[in-house]
């Protein structure tokens, strides 16, 4: 008898015991082998399973007893306040995160479903790391050497001729990207030192910077990028010697800076002698053009770069890789060795694994058609259910379109309302580091259902018109 003979004794156990009065007695062990044709193993995995979730419980000597309800106090946490104190940041969890049913269509999530995922590649790279020596060994703080050698190469293979290219020492693995944004704005900015950011930007980023203690200070932001002019103004106003920004298919609107405003930005950056932290998120989700990392332009030290796997390998290899030069390596590293001492090895030897198969571009071209098809399903259902929305830009690639609604929505009810009828999604204020410049909604193409967009678009349609 198996686990499903276990698992039918349990519920017809379970029937029983919701009949009887607390403290009645079970059957033995015996009579109960008898009474369902099963092994002993088989009824005390049965009795294990109720005993988990108390609704029996054993007495040694005595046998096994329907549980009696026990008489609970309510808990008092009130002396926590005090001792606790004001938070000294208090970050709201974004709307994309929030759990919805299973039946929705959830248009409200940042990661890629699993059909876009090599999953096949992600559990053999697994099952072969943890029969290596990484299983039982603790690697390097800055990341296990292979992995910073891959990590170096991509950059060096789109640095222009003239430029020294990265390499694999200037390379530090982290446990994901919102790990290192945490690091970079302590190591790079501090407690109370202004931090620009771009205006809307990832949710993550806002919460990074608002734990860390920086100062952060909001420029605006479009379909083209920032405005160079505006940059050399802030940060000649303000002092600031950072600058926040995703350059390529940017979380939420889908931007890609041209390559002249990549050296416009560039060029103002190196005047101030000021940092940019590039955060390079969905590298692996071109669609109609190609990464251009600004990284790859600049070898003075000037650009810190983040590119994480996490969405594009699975969400379950939390592992990303920085980029940095000169003392300001020396000083990322010393944070994280403080806040995380190392990256686990095994994810580190299966993240490597996956992205050195010969399976892996084969599988990032077959993401690339998948991404495009639901990119314009997705765009189609907005212009023909959304008459009063407005889509600046069909993003070059990335997961998302940044809808922009009439001025007069009500997010929170208009979040609330599609939810009811199945269909969730991110309402866009959780973008802007400052106040809104308006009324939006981000929108997630790689979710799972993608033949469903088109009437979960419809739906919302009816419940901004209603």
């Amino acid at each position: 008898m198996g686990e499903s003979s276990s698992a039918r004794i349990a519920a017809e156990l379970r029937s029983w015991v919701a009949a009887a009065p607390p403290g009645a007695r079970l059957p033995s062990t015996r009579s109960l082998t008898r009474t369902h044709g099963a092994s002993p193993v088989t009824v005390q995995k049965a009795l294990h399973a109720l005993t988990l979730q108390g609704l029996i419980e054993t007495r040694p000597g005595a046998g096994t007893f329907v549980s009696r309800p026990r008489a609970t106090r309510p808990h008092d946490y009130a002396w926590q306040t005090a001792a606790l104190g004001a938070p000294a940041a208090r970050v709201a969890q974004s709307s994309s995160l929030r759990p919805t049913s299973p039946e929705a269509v959830a248009l409200h999530e940042g990661y890629p479903e699993r059909d876009l995922l090599p999953h096949r590649l992600v559990r053999a790279a697994l099952a072969r790391a943890a029969r290596g020596d990484v299983a039982v060994t603790r690697p390097p703080s800055a990341g296990i050497p292979e992995l910073q050698a891959w990590f170096a190469a991509e950059l060096a293979a789109v640095t222009p001729a003239g430029l020294a290219a990265p390499t694999a020492k200037d390379v530090m693995v982290l446990p994901g990207s919102q790990s290192g944004l945490s690091t970079l704005f302590r190591s790079l900015v501090g407690a109370r030192m202004p931090l620009l950011i771009e205006s809307p930007t990832y949710w993550g980023a806002i919460g990074a910077a608002a734990q860390a203690g920086v100062q952060v200070v909001p420029l605006a932001s479009g379909v083209h990028g920032p405005d160079p002019e505006e940059l050399d103004r802030a940060l000649t106003e303000t002092g600031a010697r950072a600058f926040y920004a995703q350059p390529t298919y940017a979380n939420p609107t889908g931007a890609q800076w041209s390559p002249a405003r990549s050296e416009e930005v560039l060029r103002v950056i190196r005047a101030h002698g000021a940092f940019l932290i590039e955060d390079d998120w969905a590298h692996d989700f071109g669609i109609s053009t190609a990464p251009s990392p600004l990284a790859a332009r600049d070898d003075a030290g000037h650009v810190v770069y983040v590119r994480s796997l996490t969405k594009s390998v699975s969400p379950a290899l939390r592992v990303a890789g920085l980029i940095a030069r000169g003392p300001a390596r020396e000083r990322i590293l010393a944070d994280l060795q403080a806040h995380s001492l190392y990256v686990s090895g095994v994810l580190q030897a299966a993240a490597l694994d996956v992205v050195t198969q010969p399976g892996w571009r084969t599988h990032l071209r077959g993401v690339r058609e998948q991404l495009a098809a639901r990119r314009d399903l997705l765009v189609d259902a907005v212009c023909t259910h959304l008459p009063t929305a407005h889509l600046e830009a069909v993003p070059a690639g990335g997961l998302n379109l940044w809808v922009q609604l009439p001025d007069e929505t009500d997010l929170a009810r208009l979040a609330r309302e599609c939810e009811t009828r199945g269909v969730a999604i991110a309402t866009g204020d959780d973008w802007f580091p400052a106040e809104p410049t308006g009324r939006f909604m981000r929108l997630n193409y790689s979710g799972p259902n993608p033949g469903a967009f088109p009437d979960a678009v419809r739906v919302i349609g009816e419940c901004l018109a209603g």
